[in-house]
């Protein structure tokens, strides 16, 4: 048994959302109890004691989409003219690096992107990974990082036409593999999904393909939706719908899929969201960076659409994403008082509700019957600090980095700054060797 305590407890459990010196009790991978520091220390005399310091205690952050895949653009210089446009971004950089990946790439470039996630504090992250030119065991290539590293992950490969019938069918077979391999342990650390990657490189003959095999399994769909306006266009232009509309008609959107992006989404499509309970993931900062547009969450949200927050690889930094996610919004819309309700309502409650539809137990919370998925940031208030203003705190306060203990399902994988159990100068040293080569081969 593990007490987490003497420190401020910002639980995200509306019952006891703050405690000011406040103790999370830990037995294996799950909370059980969260109290007074001195009325836990009593209660559980025996129990190893792990003393915060006066910092902050509070959930580990969720990532609900990620690239673990990109890490080996990180510093390439490309020898192409500059991308002017999305489509190009994906032609000159992204699908040229997802067809070089071995599967020793494939793990080295996750383990990076692991560590990074432990030192920010991201407990969780759901990934969508490519590699046309190794695509099966690519998923158990993953899982094994992910298993490595500590780190809870819903894992996909998204399944496209653009590298011809046979890479398309191999994605296929191994989103089904995977997710049969994960629903099949009882660790709860690692869980899968149906990836797709765009409606502009998917015909409908692979739709209905991917929706008659993933049937029986009842796992959501992971997909890019109108992440630029090429995708509305080649939508309409080819099949005579806009991209959600064409996505219902398969059944990729529901309550268990998630809808990334939603940049190019109209008034009709956002209903039909709606309608069908479909999770949508915003991307600030990868928007941004793709100048695609700014996705118009509020509006998915005054709908009672269920959006999340991710970084579609950008960062490892969740914190980084709700700060820039706050500011965007603000700027698009040229109003100051907008998105100080829904940004954090993104982080701290959509993505865990997104979560449970694939996890058994509670996480991004503090409470009873939640998994163990704690950090501590080292965070001292220069200003008073109470359960009505934890988010304006942490806006402006917090940075991933600023994380000192990651502990997830129970197990501590970062103390003091520490990593437990990797070896991070032997994985960065292999993984630079690794990219040179990947580099070279480019």
């Amino acid at each position: 048994m593990l007490l987490v305590g003497n420190g401020k407890v910002i639980t995200r459990d509306t019952c006891q959302p703050y405690l000011a010196d406040g103790c999370v009790v830990i037995q294996e991978n799950m909370i059980i109890e969260v109290g007074l520091t001195q009325k836990m220390r009593q209660q559980y005399p025996d129990a190893e004691f792990m003393d915060a310091k006066g910092r902050v205690i509070m959930p580990g952050m969720i990532n609900t989409h990620m690239h673990l895949y990109s890490t080996f653009a990180r510093g390439m210089s490309s020898k192409d003219a500059p991308p002017q446009n999305f489509v190009e971004i994906l032609e000159r950089l992204w699908w040229r690096i997802d067809k070089a990946l071995t599967l020793e790439d494939i793990y080295y470039s996750a383990m990076v992107v692991l560590i990074d996630c432990i030192k920010n504090g991201t407990t969780t992250i759901f990934d969508h990974h490519a590699s046309p030119g190794a695509v099966r065991q690519s998923l158990f290539e993953m899982a094994r990082a992910t298993q490595a590293a500590g780190i809870r992950s819903c894992l996909c490969y998204e399944v496209s036409d653009r590298d011809g019938k046979q890479i398309m069918e191999d994605g296929i077979q191994e989103n089904i593999e995977f997710i049969n391999y994960a629903t099949s342990r009882q660790d709860d650390l690692t869980r899968g999904m149906f990836g797709l990657h765009a409606s502009m490189t998917l015909s409908n003959e692979t739709l209905a393909k991917c929706s008659k095999v993933n049937d029986e399994s009842k796992i959501g769909f992971h997909v890019h939706v109108a992440e630029d306006a090429a995708d509305q266009v080649d939508s309409v232009k080819k099949y005579g719908k806009r991209v959600v509309e064409r996505l219902a008609e398969f059944g990729m959107v529901g309550p268990k899929s998630l809808a990334i992006h939603c940049v190019h989404v109209d008034e009709r499509e956002m209903d039909i969201l709606r309608v069908k309970g479909t999770n949508v993931v915003h991307n600030p900062e990868s928007n941004m960076g793709n100048a695609v547009g700014c996705s118009p969450v509020l509006a998915l949200m005054e709908k009672g659409i269920t959006v999340g927050l991710g970084t579609d690889g950008y960062t490892s930094d969740m914190f980084e994403s709700f700060k820039v996610a706050n500011i965007l919004h603000k700027h698009n819309q040229g109003n100051p008082s907008v998105a100080w309700g829904e940004i954090p309502t993104m982080v701290f409650e959509n993505n865990p509700a997104i979560s449970s539809q694939y996890f058994s137990h509670p996480i991004g919370k503090l409470a009873p019957g939640c998994y163990a998925d704690v950090i501590i940031v080292d965070y001292d208030p220069p200003t008073a600090l109470h359960e009505n203003n934890v988010n304006g705190h942490i806006l402006f306060g917090i940075s991933g980095r600023a994380v000192v203990t990651t502990i997830i399902n129970g197990k501590i994988l970062m103390l003091e700054r520490k990593l437990v159990d990797l070896d991070e100068v032997e994985i960065c040293s292999k993984a630079r060797e690794l990219s040179s080569k990947l580099w070279s081969r480019l």
